[in-house]
């Protein structure tokens, strides 16, 4: 008997330990939010309208983006060809590593293939290489910065979620000598809750602590030119390194750090994730060039983003199905159990045509599970109506729980509970 592999098919026999569902989209170019769905068994297909992606932008699809990566491809080929390091650095890295640091008012930028790889290989590095460093962790943090914390080998403090207070409290207790790294990020991206950035950065500036924001959920959104949350509420400067993705709001691939050179330097030339992989193909790099171009000269797209995210965050509050925070356009309906929120997606694909995908453990803990709702710049107004009265309906079939009143200081349904998190609490 093989009991290393028995054990996993006992497992997947399992009802409790079942692995996680995938819909196949293909999603449609110059008509997106609409993808259409793989053949069924039938033989049929059909389409859907798409409320869960995180090319919150849409540009993913833009003309000036496709074209770029066409243009790239045409002229250098499919792949890059190597590590960074080993023939695998192209102009059009070097272009797209120049604009984001200049985006974001730092010094240098380096690419990574995605953002999870970036936080895990600079926290790696900007938390593991100083004699006895600290990291102050968010407990709601991303799952990429705390296997970047763990690989650091660093001691790690968890604070309360966006309690500065608690914060400053574990800055008081490591002592005014010893090197410090406070990592949270500006949009959570379960949640949709902010970080009080204003609150933090003081924190650390007065315990002389390097601060890293992961911006992922937020560059390309939010700030002039699409810089981030630092940059709107005028703090890019009390932020040393800041992380992005060129996943999300750019409508790419590929992830990024910007900071001091001294920073930057040191994680280009000793971060295992940076040096030992291919790096991205050119015509990716491209691409992801254009998108930062086009959106920091244009906001029509963030403006349509706001306005269907406030008109979202209306709706719901009105029908009074549950939702977690209304600061930013991830707007989390609270769901609340493993398989109603399952039968609630299934719905919701089946008879109204919406795939917003179930998201449950690990993700988030079990009893939190929650629909994950994502209105892009590219739905319209009509749409997010439209998908109110669906989940209105999807509610009163499945009798699931509906919101109390909203609260005064915000959220509609309570914030998650944080303790205990998968990761962080070891």
């Amino acid at each position: 008997m093989n009991r290393h592999f028995d054990f996993f098919s006992q497992r997947l026999a399992d009802p409790s330990g079942r692995g996680r569902e995938f819909l196949e989209i293909g999603r449609v170019a110059g008509r997106f939010p609409a993808a259409t769905t793989a053949p069924d068994p039938a033989g049929g297909v059909f389409e859907v309208n798409v409320w869960c992606s995180n090319d919150y932008l849409g540009m993913g699809q833009h003309p000036a983006v496709v074209a770029a990566m066409q243009q790239a491809a045409g002229r250098f080929g499919a792949g890059s060809g190597g590590s960074r390091n080993i023939a695998g650095t192209n102009h059009q890295h070097v272009l797209l590593e120049r604009e984001l640091a200049d985006l974001h008012g730092k010094e240098e930028a380096l690419l990574f293939t995605s953002g999870y790889t970036a936080n895990d290989g600079a926290l790696a590095v900007l938390a593991g290489i100083p004699d006895d460093c600290v990291v102050f962790s968010d407990e709601l943090n991303h799952a990429s910065i705390i296997d970047g914390i763990r690989h650091s080998g660093a001691a790690k403090r968890i604070f309360r979620h966006n309690d500065a207070g608690h914060l400053d409290e574990l800055l008081a207790e490591a002592g005014p000598d010893r090197p410090k790294l406070v990592v949270l990020e500006s949009v959570y991206s379960m949640s949709g809750d902010v970080a009080p950035l204003a609150e933090v950065a003081a924190t650390a500036r007065r315990h002389g602590a390097t601060t890293y924001l992961d911006e992922v959920h937020a560059v390309g959104m939010y700030g002039p030119q699409g810089a981030g949350l630092a940059a709107e509420a005028g703090l890019a400067d009390e932020f040393t390194v800041v992380m992005g993705t060129l996943a999300k709001g750019f409508g790419v691939s590929g992830g990024y750090v910007a900071g001091p050179a001294a920073l930057v330097d040191a994680v280009r030339g000793l971060s295992r994730p940076f040096i030992f992989t291919t790096s991205l193909p050119p015509a990716v790099a491209a691409a992801a060039l254009a998108a930062v171009r086009h959106l920091r000269t244009s906001e029509s797209e963030r403006d349509a983003l706001r306005r269907n995210a406030r008109l979202l965050h209306r709706l719901l509050t009105e029908r009074r199905i549950p939702f977690l925070s209304d600061r930013s356009h991830i707007v989390s309906v609270l769901v609340g159990e493993d398989e109603l929120c399952r039968k609630a997606s299934a719905l919701l694909l089946q008879r109204h045509g919406d795939y917003i995908q179930p998201i449950n453990a690990p993700s988030v803990r079990p009893g939190e599970e929650i629909l994950r709702i994502a209105p892009s710049a590219v739905h319209g107004p009509e749409d997010v109506r439209r998908l109110v009265d669906a989940l209105d309906t999807v509610w009163r079939d499945l009798d699931a729980p509906r919101a109390d009143a909203p609260r005064a200081d915000g959220p509609h349904a309570g914030p998650p509970r944080t303790e205990g998190l998968p990761g962080h609490a070891a």
